[in-house]
């Protein structure tokens, strides 16, 4: 059974991403686009508009074609903005990377992505330059600033000229390359098209009601398909404004969305939690906040309500990935239309399915099964893996989710577990299988297996089962792991059993060892 959105379809221009997030930006030209948090210094839109052009102009002397890639791995600035949709103007394509990744993590994408360029900031320089030394290639370093070694900020938009005029097929071009495990796997680059981008904020126009001057926090990371859609395209296309912060912390946070009186807010369930909890929150007048919007993860109905209680604002959900460019679910902004727990209803122009898990028939309303999602908004595939991307998409076009939840009656989805194998740690993913391969060259491992264990604060944690060759300790594996990646893909819990439960194909049967986690904590 096909479950179809509530709303009417909606038609999608056939325009570029930059065309469309800044298609009426003459109307507030002298309205702050971009507000660094910790320092109050500000970009208007015309300002914005200049740098953007810039970055064309400087990537353009660079020899950047339609196709080339550029990495962007620095924590959220308003110049993030300028770089993004700078090479997004020209027919370029943005892989974003975390960062706190590791030299080697960078390294990786740099070389998957056959990036040109990475952009960054003076803390993660010295890193950059590693990074760059070991992808094996020609690609410059510019950092926001300056840095021995690097090309300054400064020095890079010091062009003159205007950025030649692109003839970008929306549908074809990819304009956005983050990079997702998926449903299984290492870290793989998500092809997302011009089309792919737009069509999802198009499908978005009604989840809230931003206006020219609201602002928002852009807490969450830019390099995240999360903040890089629903926070930065989306604000900048209403003309409101997004408030940056390079790094959550609590007091901070708290602080800008009552200085700037925020009114609405998008989250993940980590920081719902303090928000719901931590006695700071009674320091500050948040009065101005109206509604919160969480994803990334799912959250529990009782949090929820006690979050929205606190806060007297409406808390609500949304569902989605970065195959999806992400949304595909989100809750109305009506308290009477939220219901507790559930990740929403289908956003316009999308369709799902929910199929059994073993026989992979479409169940009814109110049964379990994986999630199928149909829609203008799913992506083109995976860079360089046409496997992995078959495996993804059918040959009738559903993106197989790997989330196993049900719809009720009136069309509310409900996300209940997750077949994907990669850990969602405070709403980032980490690979379990990028995790084992770093234990299995631990001298004492002779097998491991890695898998999600809950977490109230985090949400979810890696833990290993461990199959000791020789006698180690816990720490010293923790500690083995932390060295080799970046902080939140730690390993945070280790058991030592006899053996590693796998199937006669000798793939590990993670399920099994979820069951036992979940059976020794009741």
């Amino acid at each position: 059974m096909i479950i179809r959105s509530r709303y009417p379809d909606v038609k999608i221009p056939d325009v570029s991403l930059s065309g469309y997030i800044f298609e009426n930006v003459d109307q507030w030209l002298d309205l702050p686009a971009l507000i660094d948090g910790p320092t109050g210094r500000a970009l208007s839109y015309r300002a914005l508009r200049t740098l953007i052009e810039k970055v064309g102009v400087a990537l353009t002397a660079r020899g950047f074609r339609k196709g080339d890639a550029q990495c962007i791995w620095s924590p959220n600035l308003p110049e993030y903005a300028a770089v993004f949709f700078g090479a997004a103007s020209i027919g370029a394509v943005n892989t974003t990377a975390n960062p706190m990744y590791t030299a080697k993590e960078v390294a990786n994408q740099l070389q998957d992505s056959s990036a040109k360029i990475i952009v960054t900031v003076p803390a993660l320089a010295e890193r950059a330059l590693e990074a760059v030394q070991l992808a094996g290639a020609e690609i410059e370093v510019v950092v926001f600033g300056e840095f021995t070694g690097c090309t300054s900020w400064a020095s890079f938009i010091a062009v003159d000229g205007t950025p030649p005029a692109m003839e970008i097929s929306a549908a074809r071009d990819v304009v956005a390359l983050p990079y997702s495990s998926g449903t299984t796997g290492l870290p793989k680059g998500v092809m997302l098209t011009h089309r792919n981008l737009v069509a999802n904020l198009v499908q978005c126009e009604f989840i809230d009601d931003a206006k020219p001057g609201d602002r928002t926090i852009g807490v969450l990371p830019f390099f995240h398909i999360y903040g890089m859609v629903v926070i930065l395209c989306m604000v900048l296309r209403r003309g409101a404004c997004v408030v940056t912060m390079p790094q959550f912390d609590l007091e901070t946070y708290l602080r800008l969305t009552q200085d700037h009186k925020v009114r609405t807010a998008y989250l993940v369930p980590p920081i719902a939690l303090a928000l719901a909890k931590h006695p700071s929150v009674d320091n500050y007048d948040l009065s101005a906040l109206e509604m919160i919007n969480s994803g990334a993860a799912p959250m529990g109905p009782e949090l929820e309500r006690t979050c929205a209680e606190r806060i007297n604002c409406l808390v609500k959900q949304g569902y989605g990935m970065t195959e999806a460019s992400p949304v595909t679910h989100f809750t109305p902004s009506d308290a009477a239309l939220i219901r507790h727990g559930s990740c929403g209803l289908l956003i316009p122009s999308t369709e799902c399915r929910i199929v059994d898990i073993e026989s992979r028939r479409d169940v009814e309303r109110g049964e379990r099964g994986e999630l199928l999602i149909r829609g203008p908004q799913i992506m083109k595939g995976y860079l360089n893996r046409p496997d992995a991307t078959a495996e993804a998409i059918d040959a009738d076009g559903w993106l197989h989710t790997g989330d196993v939840g049900y719809a009720d009656t009136d069309g509310y989805f409900f996300i209940v577990d997750r077949l994907k194998e990669f850990i969602k740690y405070k709403g980032y993913q980490v690979a379990p299988a990028e995790l084992e391969a770093i234990l299995l060259t631990h001298p004492s491992v002779a097998d491991c297996a890695v898998i999600p264990s809950a977490d109230e604060e985090a949400g979810e944690i890696p833990k290993a089962y461990v199959v000791a060759r020789y006698e180690c300790s816990v720490q010293e594996l923790i500690d083995f792991v932390a060295a080799a990646v970046a902080p939140y893909k730690k390993v945070r819990a280790v058991e030592f059993v006899e053996r590693i439960p796998k199937s006669a194909a000798g793939k590990i049967l993670r399920r099994e060892l979820i069951a036992r986690e979940r059976a020794t904590r009741q």
